[in-house]
């Protein structure tokens, strides 16, 4: 999960330095570059890309990509720390559809963890200037997404293979990108091209490593460590894009981040959690 969250880092930042470019250009090449690399190693394995899941396998790819652009459509109006920070709210979507879904409980002092957690969204809404209304609709549509994502792996499981899974996920981003990004399209130039190639490797580390934690371990486990996204994002995005972050915006994301882990810390605590 730390391997994916430094590689989620830097894909983010390339998507920043690509802001003039049509995101379903950018969801285009994060695709494309994605599935060479899980098609050869599929090829590698030999194993079957149609998996055993499919209609879960299929699901997933769609919610994935949808939340994934709506993700990439916010950073075009909130600072990357931000953003990434904000889609970490999908823990609690999470839990949510795992009440329908999973047949799971939320204890009342979960719920403390999570009113926590939006406190620190109303901060950034109300306090934070920077926050722009378009860009928080946009990743809290991205967070709910995100949280179904976490769902649908579950459900998963070890059944297929995470190369599987991320295969149907970049097929499907690299299909629809394509498709919507004809009447948009723009010739890259210079050093545009490196950072569009990377977007696909960074992606792809990113994405296996997520799935694959996901897979072997509890999400109370490795989703602490999905967190150090925004550390990470927010250090690169204040030293290398120039981002500007207030007090409130501070004071926001620790809030949103506290609330979180205290849950995950509740769950870890509350149960046995085996690897």
């Amino acid at each position: 999960m730390i391997i994916s969250a430094l590689a989620f880092t830097l894909m983010n930042v390339s998507v920043k330095q690509l802001q003039h470019y049509s995101v379903y250009q950018i969801v285009f090449f994060r695709g494309f570059g994605s599935f060479l690399l899980t098609m050869a190693i599929l090829k590698r394995l030999k194993i079957s890309i149609m998996g055993n899941n499919k209609k879960l396998l299929v699901l997933r790819a769609v919610v994935g990509t949808s939340s994934m652009t709506l993700f990439f459509m916010s950073l075009r109006y909130l600072s990357a720390g931000t953003a990434v920070s904000l889609r970490y709210l999908a823990p609690i979507f999470s839990a949510i559809f795992a009440i329908f879904f999973l047949k799971e409980k939320i204890k009342p002092v979960q719920w403390l963890f999570f009113i926590i957690s939006f406190i620190g969204v109303l901060i950034l809404k109300g306090l934070d200037t920077h926050l722009h209304n378009t860009g928080l609709a946009l990743i809290i549509g991205a967070a709910v997404l995100s949280g179904l994502v976490y769902i649908i792996i579950s459900k998963i499981g070890k059944r297929d293979h995470p190369i599987v899974i991320v295969n149907y996920f970049m097929f499907t981003a690299t299909v629809f990108g394509g498709l919507l990004m004809l009447s948009y399209w723009e010739t890259p130039t210079g050093i545009d091209w490196l950072f569009l190639s990377t977007l696909g490797v960074f992606g792809f580390i990113g994405q296996l490593y997520m799935t694959k934690a996901f897979q072997i371990a509890s999400n109370n486990l490795v989703a602490p460590f999905k967190y150090l996204e925004v550390l990470f994002t927010g250090l690169i995005g204040f030293m290398w894009l120039g981002e500007v972050y207030t007090l409130w915006s501070f004071a926001g994301i620790l809030l949103i981040i506290i609330g979180l882990v205290m849950n995950v810390a509740y769950k870890a605590r509350d149960k046995r959690y085996t690897i």
